[in-house]
Parts: structure tokens; C-alpha cells; sequence
């Protein structure tokens, strides 16, 4: 699944477990797994809404393609299944041709910006963070996006950075309820903390100072007390977390949430940066985490060289392509703009290979079921730890369903292509592969800071758009919770009917009132349905990545 956890599982007298064999996991199963195992799975196939049978599916999307041409064809794959073997599809339409997608419409910005102060996006080893004293969890709700992981640490003292009082701001010892991008400003105002307390790590500093005392003067272009107005942070506050943080080791545990703007890249570097001149990397203990890049070290067993055109994923037109082939996706609820993403697949034929049936199926000319995942073998690399899980079959496969490693393989015998490594060698390949974390030799400070604050152009009608996940789901699987949340400050009421619009689009919703969301700020959870008419598909400043949070609404009663 999508989560940074990567538990794993194992059949213990007939009974699904946590296995006690991996770390992370530590012999409990979180929500999201028991929900995944109550999921109504797709069985049939269904072509032009009607059923078939496997067999036709398969001559149906063999015969489409061949008579269409590949570079008008396009593969979208989405996070909803992240093994290895999962992304054996890919393969076959890069040998195909079609147009592949850039970016992300989750972690890119952030991502590009750590790997610009030091190459690659690597976590530390966990042992780090279990080690660490303090955990300063900044824009993720880490007990409740990583349960397993917290569940490792959650004796340690907590301070939450982030706009919304989330589960663990409410577990934390402070908690700076932070203004929607003002996140970089923070970090240059920690910084500016840092060094006035002669805290910096001189010794980190020697040995990577490239650009540290280009960053530093950043910090000083204004005067310390016009932050508090911009962040809504005190002073005080701040003072307060440099004085809990002083001679311990120190974790930060960055989420999404800061990055989803037009220069997110920008402002996970001042993070980054700020972590850096308190020393954090380069202790024993604690470090900076972050979604990572989960194949780093790996060579990718699936991998094939072409020069596919790419296509930037927020700014995908569906109608461009004849046809469009989606895998583990759910656009119509989880891409910006939905009214545009729904325009676009109801003028293209739309494959759907998906082992539920979801919005995006409703747009879809053919739906084929993948095999659950107690029906196949495979690897998942975490993205949140370096621990690998490995899946076994369990159960038989639905007749009617197939998994991805099968369906890749029969296309490439259908069009002659290069076939893949046999299942069992790339399984061996990750088992016998371990991957040594290595420190980085060279860190890079952002030496230019060019963000356009939001509250540049707030009016006083303006509300700043959050999104955030639930522990009840799972991006657009689960429970879904279609309301907005707003503060009691606002004057609406519980179950009022609001229409919010933004410059992108309008949708109705239903109102929770909660003193959990910060003044000026309208919260929603992630997979609901109508959040996304509200957002722009537009890329951000550089990783051709979504920007959601990049929105100022209007609230009024319907």
C-alpha cells in the first residue's frame, strides 16, 4: 500500500497477522491493513459496462493497441501498488511507446529539493530515530500516516509543526500551529535562533560549508520580530523549542504538507538547510526523514532504456491520447482539477487495470481486475525505513483476475518485445541484495530564496486550502470523508451546506466545525471526492510535480 510503514504480514493458524520477523511491523497490523483485507475486489472484467471474461479482456486491449498508434497512448500508474513486481506493466509500455508521465502528485517538489543539498533522498537508518531524543515532526501527522513507526518511538518527547492540531500535535510537548507556507520563514527564523545561542554545529559547518554563510545572511535580511506576524509563531516559542532541543539528538520528521506549493522544492531545502546547520545529520542519532527514494542502492531488475516522451502528471489531458491505460490510480479523485480530468477520460478510450472498482472505473471503456495481494508474490521497498517485505501467495487467484508480473508477460508475447527477468530471479535479486546506508560527503546550502508567500494576496474572505490523511483510509481508498473542516471562528455550523470556490473551480461540501483547524484555514481529507475541483493542474517552479495547496478559496452558505 501507499504508506510509509511498509507493514508486513504472515498466516498464523489460518489468521493474518502482524509478523513479528520484521521490525517496523513488530508483530501488530495497522488500520489500513485490516481494511485492505475487507476490500470488495474486483472479480470480471468489464468491458463497455457489461461483463466478460479474462480471456476477452486481454484479445480487447491486445486488438486496441495494435490498431492504435503507441505514441498517442498513454500509461498512468498511481501509488496504489508499490511492489516490485507490480511495476512490471511500465515495462511493457515503454517497449510499446506510449507517453509516460513526470513528476508526482505527491512528494516531488520536496524530494528534488533535498536531493539539490545533497544528491539523493536517503533516510537514515531507523535505529537513528529510535535512538533519538526528541522528534520534531514538521507538516505530517506521524502517528497516524506511520503507526508501526510510532508505535517504535512514541516514548520520546514530540514537538508537531503544522497548521492543523493533528493526533500528534495533541501528543506533543509544543506545538507551533504554524500559517499555511510560511514553513521556510520558520526555518530561517530557527536558524537565526540557532546561531544567536551559539548552537550551530561548527564542526558540520567546517566540513560542508559550501554556501552556509550565503544561507545564514538570508536569515538576517529582516527583523527577527516581523516573523511572528507572518508565521503566527511566538517568539517565544521558538525559544522554547531551542531550549527543550539544546545538547540532545534531535530527529526531524518532515511530511508532505510543506512541500505542496509552486516552489516546494525551495522550502524543504530551507528545512533541509536548517537541519543541517544544527548538526542533525551528522550525529549518531536522529537525522532528517523524509518520504525517500525507496530503490536507491537497487538496481532496477524491470528497468528498459527508451526515450518515451513524458508528460508533466498534474498537467495530464486525458483527451490528448486515443487511448489511456490507468494502473493503481484513482485520478478522478486524486488528480488536481477533477472537472478536467473528467472531461478528458470521457473523450478517450480508458483501460482501468485495478483490483477495485473505483471513480476513475466509471470513466472507463475496459476495467481489468488485478490479482489481490494475497494471490502473488513480491517486494516492497519502504519509503519510510529501509526494511524490505516480501510477499507470498496465500491464496488462489480469482479466475477472472490476473496480476501485473502475468498481464506484462502476455503482452510482451502478443508484440514480441523484450521479455522480462523471470519472477523468481528478481525476487532473489532484492532478497540477496542489501543496500548499506552511506553518509553524504557534501552538503549544499540554498544560497537564493525566491517564495511568493500566500498571504501576499489573501483577502480577509480568503481561506488558506489543507489537505491531510485520515486514519480511517487511505488516499481515495477506505472510508472516505467528503466535508470541510473549519474553525468555530468562521460563524458556519456543523452540517451547514457550504459552496467553496477557487480560481480553478466550485463544489459543494458539508461543514465540520472543529477547533482542532486553525483560524483562516479550510481542512480536508485526503480521497474526498470534490476537494480536487478546487486545485490547479498546473506543475510546480521545478519537478514538474502538483502543487494542491497552492489555492486561496472563498466559503459561502449554499
Amino acid at each position: 500500500m501507499d504508506c510509509y510503514d511498509a507493514c508486513q504480514a504472515e498466516v498464523i493458524e489460518e489468521n493474518i497477522k502482524g509478523s513479528k520477523d520484521n521490525l517496523v511491523t513488530n508483530g501488530k497490523l495497522c488500520v489500513n491493513f485490516a481494511q485492505l483485507l475487507k476490500e470488495n475486489n474486483l472479480k470480471t472484467p468489464i468491458f463497455n459496462n457489461q461483463e466478460i471474461s479474462l480471456d476477452e479482456s486481454l484479445k480487447i486491449l491486445s486488438k486496441k493497441l495494435k490498431d492504435t498508434n503507441s505514441s498517442n497512448t498513454l500509461f498512468y500508474s498511481g501509488s496504489g501498488n508499490l511492489g516490485i513486481l507490480q511495476s512490471s506493466t511500465k515495462n511493457f509500455f515503454t517497449q510499446y511507446g506510449s507517453v509516460l508521465t513526470k513528476g508526482s502528485l505527491c512528494d516531488g517538489g520536496g524530494g528534488l529539493g533535498i536531493e539539490q543539498g545533497r544528491v539523493s533522498v536517503v533516510n537514515p537508518p531507523i535505529e537513528k530515530l529510535i535512538d533519538s531524543d526528541i522528534i520534531l515532526v514538521w507538516g505530517r501527522n506521524f502517528s497516524v500516516t506511520s503507526p508501526h513507526m510510532y508505535n517504535l518511538v512514541k516514548d520520546k518527547i514530540f514537538v508537531t509543526i503544522d497548521p492543523i492540531k493533528t493526533d500528534i500535535a495533541k501528543k506533543s510537548k509544543i506545538h507551533m500551529q504554524i500559517n499555511p507556507k510560511t514553513d521556510y520563514e520558520l526555518a530561517l527564523l530557527l536558524t537565526r535562533f540557532t546561531n544567536m545561542q551559539d548552537m550551530e554545529d561548527e564542526e558540520f559547518l567546517e566540513e560542508h560549508s559550501e554556501g552556509s554563510d550565503w544561507f545564514f545572511d538570508i536569515t538576517r535580511n529582516r527583523p527577527v520580530v516581523s516573523y511572528e506576524a507572518t508565521t503566527g509563531i511566538p517568539l517565544s516559542q521558538v525559544n522554547e523549542l531551542l531550549e527543550l532541543i539544546e545538547n540532545k539528538k534531535v530527529a526531524i520528521i518532515v511530511g508532505l504538507g510543506v512541500q505542496k506549493y509552486f516552489e516546494g522544492a525551495q522550502i524543504m531545502r530551507c528545512i533541509d538547510s536548517f537541519a543541517a546547520y544544527l548538526g542533525v545529520h551528522k550525529k549518531d542519532s536522529g537525522g532528517v526523514w523524509y518520504l525517500s527514494d525507496s530503490e536507491y542502492g537497487y538496481e532496477n531488475q524491470l528497468k528498459i532504456e527508451a526515450k518515451n516522451k513524458k508528460v508533466s502528471i498534474p498537467q495530464v489531458d486525458f483527451s490528448s491520447y486515443d487511448l489511456v491505460f490507468i494502473q493503481g490510480a484513482n485520478p478522478v479523485v486524486s488528480a488536481p482539477n477533477t472537472k478536467s480530468v473528467i472531461e478528458g477520460l470521457k473523450n478517450s478510450f480508458v483501460v482501468c487495470f485495478t483490483t477495485t472498482y473505483n471513480d476513475t472505473c466509471e470513466y472507463a471503456d475496459l476495467v481489468i481486475p488485478s490479482s489481490s495481494f494475497l494471490s502473488k508474490r513480491d517486494v516492497r521497498l519502504s519509503y519510510g525505513h529501509e526494511y524490505k517485505a516480501f510477499s507470498q501467495i496465500v491464496e488462489n487467484a480469482y479466475e477472472n483476475t490476473i496480476n501485473e508480473y502475468d498481464l506484462t508477460t502476455y503482452l510482451i508475447e502478443e508484440f514480441g518485445f523484450k521479455a522480462l527477468k523471470h519472477e523468481d530471479d528478481i525476487i532473489n535479486y532484492y532478497k540477496n541484495t542489501n543496500v548499506v546506508y552511506e553518509e553524504f560527503e557534501t552538503f549544499e546550502f540554498i544560497e537564493e530564496v525566491d517564495i511568493e508567500p500566500l498571504y501576499k494576496h489573501k483577502t480577509s474572505s480568503n481561506f488558506y486550502l489543507i489537505t491531510g490523511k485520515s486514519k480511517n483510509s487511505l488516499n481515495s481508498q477506505f472510508t472516505v470523508d467528503n466535508n470541510v473542516y473549519l474553525h468555530p471562528s468562521t460563524g458556519f455550523k456543523n452540517e451547514d451546506k457550504v459552496m467553496i470556490k477557487s480560481a480553478y473551480g466550485e463544489a459543494t461540501f458539508s461543514v465540520k466545525i472543529s477547533e482542532d483547524i486553525k483560524e483562516e484555514c479550510a481542512f480536508f481529507y485526503a480521497g474526498n471526492k470534490k476537494t480536487n475541483y478546487l486545485t490547479p493542474n498546473k506543475e510546480d517552479e521545478e519537478s514538474f510535480s502538483a502543487m494542491f495547496q497552492e489555492v486561496l478559496i472563498e466559503i459561502e452558505l449554499s
